[in-house]
């Protein structure tokens, strides 16, 4: 593990940093001064949305791309060849991830959006609400992981490791995923836009961090310097893209406040049920403990910034489907820093089942 994944992961600084701290706050203000926005300077905001090049929306791919590549550039995939030194842990996490977490979300949307929520939901927009959801929890989180692993005192090569795996696997995964899943909901696929947005927003973005990491990576401290000043770049263009959503949405969100409310339940419901089948398992393979931590955190956290990006793309900035990832963001800090305090809580009971006796 090189030093900028150390410097990532160590715990002489802060894990969580101003921005990042009250991510919530941000989010709430954006969403805020967006339906201000939008109702006030509507026009500006339409020529925004109207600036597409094959349902891509330009300045908003712009957003997102300084979004990604900052947190892609942190991923070293020379950490791969760890993958086998904690594969108990790789397993359970990879499998949670890819063959629990869509499905038991695709459940949720289906319980909540379309039968429990469905009378005081916009009918038009439950199918949307729906892909939504199923889009955020498609791809599991890239840079909030480093974060969650610190505060869980977690193996930082575990936690290298797993994450370049996810990204390698989502590179090939996540449109088979989100296609199959939106087809099981009766939702038409438009699978050319879906197959550009994986192109456009994964492919090229982690080609691109992996080159500019490895010009970085030439000179001493550069690669570490350069993070620090893209970093805060990262998390204002995903603010502003919260404030152009809004600025969308805020005519829908002003007559039914609570939509915002009903679907953060199963979003929150999904993060401590796969959180918790992953520690779970973790424990009865007798893996270790600073592994089982960051591996449940891995299988409950999700990429937002992928997942707001796609849904942008496939259905469009008014869509009930780019609203249901921005509140993914929303709840993440709260909901990703109480799972963090009960693995922490939980980890004398952990160990009483001899999970520390093993070295994955």
């Amino acid at each position: 593990m090189d030093g900028v994944a150390s410097a990532a992961l160590s715990a002489g600084k802060p894990a969580l940093g101003r921005f990042e701290r009250w991510l919530t706050i941000w989010v709430l203000l954006c969403m805020i001064t967006g339906i201000a926005l939008g109702w006030a300077l509507p026009a500006p905001f339409q020529v925004l949305g109207q600036m597409q090049i094959a349902r891509v929306n330009i300045p908003v791919g712009l957003l997102i791309w300084v979004m990604i590549v900052p947190m892609l550039v942190k991923i070293d995939f020379g950490a791969l060849h760890q993958v086998g030194r904690h594969w108990r842990g790789i397993a359970v996490t990879v499998g949670v991830n890819w063959l629990v977490k869509p499905f038991s979300m695709a459940l949720l949307a289906w319980v909540f959006v379309r039968h429990v929520f469905a009378s005081w939901l916009p009918a038009d927009q439950l199918d949307s609400y729906v892909a939504g959801l199923i889009l955020l929890a498609a791809a599991p989180c890239t840079a909030m992981v480093f974060v969650w692993s610190q505060l869980s005192r977690g193996d930082p090569y575990f936690t290298l490791s797993q994450v370049a795996l996810n990204d390698a696997i989502m590179i090939i995964a996540f449109a088979p995923v989100v296609g199959l899943l939106l087809g099981l909901s009766s939702i038409t696929v438009p699978w050319d836009t879906l197959l550009t947005s994986v192109v456009f927003y994964i492919l090229v973005p982690v080609v691109a961090a992996q080159v500019l990491r490895k010009i970085l990576l030439r000179r001493p401290g550069a690669l570490e310097r350069a993070l620090a000043q893209m970093q805060p770049a990262s998390i204002v263009a995903l603010l502003v893209t919260i404030v152009l959503l809004f600025a969308f949405q805020g005519s829908q969100i002003l007559a039914q406040p609570l939509v915002i409310l009903m679907l953060a339940v199963p979003i929150t419901i999904q993060v401590y049920f796969n959180s918790s089948l992953a520690y779970w398992l973790n424990r009865r393979l007798g893996v270790a403990h600073r592994v089982a931590g960051p591996s449940a955190l891995i299988a409950a956290s999700n990429f937002f910034e992928l997942a707001v990006a796609t849904a942008i793309s496939l259905f469009g900035f008014e869509s009930g489907a780019a609203l249901a990832t921005v509140v993914g963001v929303l709840i993440e800090v709260p909901v990703m820093l109480s799972v963090v305090a009960i693995v922490n809580g939980t980890q004398r009971w952990y160990e009483r089942a001899g999970g520390e006796s093993a070295s994955a």
